[in-house]
């Protein structure tokens, strides 16, 4: 099958040049159309009972995490001259298209009683810019005697001023939210230059949007240094610029593949799918190096560059196809977890390493068939000194030092189960961005004057109309209010019984004290001034009740706490809902964006999970089509099974929490990390069907020549990942600093306890299995093809050769 393949390859090998090049064209054009992702990662099924419950909440309310938050905390703000201004401001941000309203200590209604009318009347506390100093103390005054506003638009205590911006759902979902978030922040930050007052900002469309463009911004930072790392890579690894440039040609048009399909596929750029260009590098760069290294070796060993060329592909093609569909393989699980993000991911990284992998095959031997013989300098690398010597360090400790190999990793094994019992989930709704980061500071002013911005909902059913007005409904979620303020990381909750109260205290004209619900004969007085109808439709209970007041929300806005404080947080409150409420004729569920990521890093950890499972049982049945042995993959996935232990045990020792953005680390590296397996025990094979079954032998002609390519790949593996060390978002510094560990684990078990083990088991491994007679006279008849059948085969590829 190679044979015939690489015969393929260089007889076409300009056809192939001209296919891939338009392919990379169409690609390119495709790219120039792919667009960032602004939505909220939809982290359940669409049957999931609660991903339901959330959508029933959001077509009977309204979304819940369309609202920008403003805030400012400064005495200065209540001049005349800086409230004026910023009520200008106020009324700007109205005028931005995208913008649905504004609601600002400026502009907030008051109710008044018209017993005339026999009616309420909702009128704005400010009737328009107040024009002296006295008149604004005195409104300010008058809104701070306000409770139904207290700690949702002013913190009496901090005297801090909320404002909420109220956005249209259709634009968050287009990339013209960044013009409008935009929008929003400089009509703003003119106020905040003009009067020196600081404003902070926060809301789940502003901290998406601005993760967004960091997204964008990291994409092209991490794929010039991928490239960057790559290339110094290749020049100290072959010292040919021809290498560099021609495997940076190739991860350069994988790249562009990427970007390509995921428009294609209707796919937009996330934080996932944004660290996919980079990766595709780093991939890349290893099979070149493979490639290449084993297209030295070959053209050392005999001279005949056309010989190399087809040798490399002979005998590393399956090897370097298995390497590369066991790191797919890495990715592709995460099709099984149901989540679009991952389900994305998984789909877009998969197709792309194939697609790799396919470019390095076709075009290394294509493009180095048109290039001059490698030279003395080029091919120098193979006698690298210091890895040699490293190497037969290595050899010397596998044959002779076992026992000390064995100890070591016992240990490591031991403090690898004891670090991962110190292992904990953990997740917030906001949480890879870093503490230091503004978005993150600004968020903290929320917590500390409004208790959070995250939203919590807790929707009542009474199943009649008019139920939400029932006196026992009012009391059970005055009661259940009650206990929502036992509660520090919730906010004020907002809710028809706050309307009451609201109504009760403009019944007895303002008094603050009369903040409460009415009583049985002050509550028939109060109805009847209440609005009904279209009145209703306008008026503030509007958004809180459903047309026909059946149904009912009780809105609290939380602090970004994490998954297992969310979790407490229901199980406390939960048996008081079911002691306040008769179930049998009041259906009372909790939601909101905070309750459905809660559901959904607990589906999404459990799937990862079983994606991982997944994972090791496609890579071991795709290594069967190279080992046809039970002990040889065992003794595969043992050496790679060792570095994701002690990956997890350093996540337990460094407190790092099992998390989505996290745990994903497991399969990407289990997927890559078994590269170098795959590569030594292919050589190991080759080496035992050539030798009569010389285990011994086998061992270290598979480290001598495997070892070299193995320590290439780690180091330009290692530091590419090292690179996303270097994101704000603290899930991406992870996958960079956990995979680069795991990688270094992988090497070292690679190079020391796996052939430690075919070492010390290879008096019970049953040669016939390995069907060592077949296979020794195959490859026998490979390598006993005389030079004039290259020469015959290859001839007008000599012919037409011309040198760069």
């Amino acid at each position: 099958m190679w044979e015939l393949l690489v015969r393929f390859i260089l007889r076409y090998r300009l056809a192939i040049i001209i296919i891939i090049f338009s392919v990379t064209l169409l690609m390119a054009w495709s790219a120039t159309r792919v667009q960032m992702s602004y939505e909220m990662a939809q982290m359940l099924p669409e049957s999931d009972p609660v991903f339901e419950q959330y959508n029933d909440f959001r077509e009977t309310f309204g979304e819940d995490g369309n609202v920008v938050f403003l805030g400012v905390q400064d005495e200065r703000i209540f001049l005349l001259d800086n409230f004026n201004a910023w009520q200008d401001i106020m009324e700007n941000l109205r005028n931005i298209e995208g913008v649905n309203d504004v609601i600002s200590l400026s502009n907030i209604p008051q109710i008044i009683r018209d017993d005339e009318a026999r009616k309420f009347d909702f009128k704005p506390v400010f009737p328009g810019a107040p024009q002296a100093q006295s008149e604004l103390d005195s409104l300010i005054k008058k809104v701070f005697q306000l409770r139904f506003y207290e700690n949702l638009l002013f913190n009496p205590e901090t005297q801090a001023v909320i404002t909420i911006v109220s956005l249209d759902r259709a634009v968050l979902n287009t990339k013209d939210r960044v013009g409008l978030i935009n929008d929003i922040y400089n009509t703003v930050s003119v106020f905040e230059k003009q009067e020196n007052i600081n404003v902070y900002y926060s809301g789940l469309p502003y901290i998406r949007t601005r993760t967004a463009e960091k997204i964008e911004s990291e994409l092209k930072l991490f794929i010039f240094l991928a490239l960057i790392i790559a290339s110094l890579a290749l020049l100290a690894f072959f010292r040919s610029f021809k290498a560099v440039f021609f495997s940076m040609l190739i991860v350069i048009i994988s790249v562009i593949w990427a970007l390509g399909l995921i428009s294609l596929l209707g796919y937009e750029i996330t934080i996932l799918t944004g660290i996919l260009p980079p990766l595709l590098i780093i991939i890349g760069v290893e099979n070149c190096i493979f490639l290449l290294n084993k297209y030295h070796q070959e053209y050392k060993s005999h001279g005949n560059k056309i010989k190399a060329l087809v040798r490399v592909v002979q005998r590393i093609g399956k090897a370097t196809m298995l390497t590369n569909a066991t790191t797919a393989v890495g990715f592709a699980t995460f099709i099984i977890t149901g989540n679009t993000l991952l389900v994305e991911f998984g789909i877009v990284a998969a197709l792309n390493i194939l697609f790799v992998f396919i470019l390095t095959l076709f075009l290394i031997p294509v493009f180095f068939s048109y290039l001059a013989p490698p030279q003395v300098r080029h091919i120098s690398h193979l006698d690298n000194q210091f890895i040699r010597n490293a190497i037969k360090r290595v050899v010397n400790t596998v044959m002779f030092k076992r026992a000390r190999v064995y100890v070591i990793f016992s240990f490591l094994f031991l403090l690898g189960i004891y670090g991962i019992s110190k292992l904990h989930t953990s997740g917030s709704v906001v949480d890879d961005i870093p503490h230091r980061d503004p978005i993150y500071q600004d968020l903290g002013f929320f917590e500390r004057n409004i208790n959070g911005i995250l939203p919590l909902e807790i929707v009542i059913e009474t199943q009649r109309a008019n139920g939400v007005m029932h006196p026992g409904i009012l009391a059970s979620i005055e009661s259940l209010q009650q206990e929502l303020a036992r509660h520090p990381e919730l906010s004020r909750p907002l809710s028809v019984a706050e309307i009451m109260k609201f109504a009760k205290q403009a019944f007895y004209r303002g008094n603050p004290q009369m903040y409460e619900l009415p009583n049985n004969h002050e509550r028939n007085f109060i109805m009847s001034y209440l609005p009904s109808g279209q009145q209703m439709d306008e008026s503030v209970i509007s958004g809180l009740v459903d047309s026909t007041m059946q149904k009912t929300r009780v809105s609290v806005q939380m602090a970004n706490i994490g998954t297992r404080q969310i979790q407490q947080l229901q199980d406390e409150i939960q048996p008081v809902i079911d002691s306040l409420f008769d179930p049998e004729t009041t259906r009372v569920y909790m939601t909101g964006a905070s309750v459905v990521f809660l559901k959904g890093s607990g589906y999404l950890i459990k799937n990862l999970l079983t994606s991982l499972v997944f994972a090791i049982v496609i890579i071991s049945l795709l290594m069967a089509l190279l080992f046809n042995h039970g002990r040889m993959i065992l003794i595969s996935l043992t050496a790679n099974l060792f570095p994701q232990l002690l990956t997890a045990a350093l996540m337990g020792y460094l407190g790092v929490p099992i998390k989505p953005s996290t745990i994903l680390v497991f399969s990407i590296a289990l997927g890559i990390s078994v590269d170098n397996s795959i590569h030594f025990l292919a050589k190991f094979k080759q080496e035992l069907a050539l030798n009569n079954a010389n285990i011994k032998h086998a061992v270290i002609t598979a480290l001598r020549e495997s070892g070299v390519s193995m320590v290439y790949t780690f180091v330009v593996l290692f530091f590419g990942f090292i690179i996303f060390t270097a994101s704000s978002f603290g899930g991406t510094q992870a996958l960079g600093y956990l995979i680069a560990f795991t990688l270094l684990i992988a090497l070292v078990s690679n190079l020391y306890l796996m052939p430690s083990i075919l070492m010390s088991v290879h008096k019970r491994i049953i040669i016939k299995d390995f069907k060592l007679a077949a296979e020794k006279e195959r490859m026998e008849e490979d390598l006993m093809v005389p030079e004039t059948a290259y020469d015959e085969s290859y001839a007008e590829i000599a012919e037409s050769e011309k040198t760069f």
